[in-house]
């Protein structure tokens, strides 16, 4: 395994429940969690740790440290209906007691040049490390809200795993994420496609651009960042930073 560059995290993330899905499938009814994590579940994960329009996290690897194993349970999902909230019984099947270890970097976002000034990247990975080690700027999901998850430092391919000698276990055509407008430049949203296989419990994520599957979403425009918010955010959080230091 490839070891990350100066710009790049390596974590353990796990909790009770985490739910994996085709987000283009999901909507309303019973809800089926894939067996492992999605790209873009675990690039969500790493931007609750720290992000910045600045750059695009990037995630090389994920290691699945506990056996899968599901859970179906029912739940009560809010369902709006002519202006009324109702609560429809669904049945949800989640992965129970999740644990992996991911390994990411980030990279410049080209399509946002007037950012190019903040492109210092050991400011960023600085950040990025002190908010791993504080448990993430934002709350972690494992899939879904209703999934919480917990994040913390760790040393990618440490201790043992469930699946260490499994082999090769092909899991098929799945869902790996989104080319949102403001990382691809395009003014649509399309869903990647690809086919995961994991080895010895690891499985090395295509990059967005070598996912030859997509599907048109819908038309959308990007979100519009000035250089001095971005900038102004960033000194905040680092004044942040230098506060919560005089607390530990």
């Amino acid at each position: 395994m490839t070891r990350p560059s100066r710009n790049g995290i390596e974590f353990k993330v796990y909790g009770r429940h985490a739910l994996f899905t085709d987000p283009l499938t999901r909507v309303g009814g019973e809800k089926c969690s894939y067996h492992v994590p999605t790209y873009e579940a675990l690039k969500g994960v790493a931007k609750s740790i720290y992000w910045k329009p600045t750059f695009v996290w990037v995630i090389d690897a994920v290691r699945v440290i506990k056996p899968i194993r599901t859970q179906t349970k029912g739940t009560k999902p809010l369902n709006f209906n002519g202006g009324k909230s109702t609560h429809d019984l669904a049945i949800y099947t989640f992965l129970a007691d999740v644990e992996y270890q991911v390994q990411a970097h980030f990279v410049w976002n080209e399509h946002r040049p007037e950012l190019a000034d903040d492109r210092n990247p050991a400011k960023h990975n600085d950040i990025a490390q002190r908010m791993l080690e504080r448990g993430g700027r934002q709350d972690i999901f494992l899939g879904t809200r209703d999934c919480q998850g917990y994040v913390e430092p760790c040393a990618f391919g440490s201790g043992g795993g469930h699946y260490d000698d499994a082999g090769e276990l092909a899991f098929g055509l799945m869902f790996h994420g989104f080319d949102y407008p403001d990382e691809t430049g395009d003014n649509k949203l399309h869903a990647r496609f690809w086919k995961p296989t994991m080895r010895n419990g690891v499985i090395c994520f295509d990059r967005p651009e070598a996912c030859t599957a997509r599907k048109f979403v819908r038309e959308m425009t990007k979100k519009s960042f000035s250089r001095n918010e971005s900038l102004k955010a960033v000194e905040d959080e680092a004044a942040e930073l230098e506060v919560g230091d005089g607390l530990d």
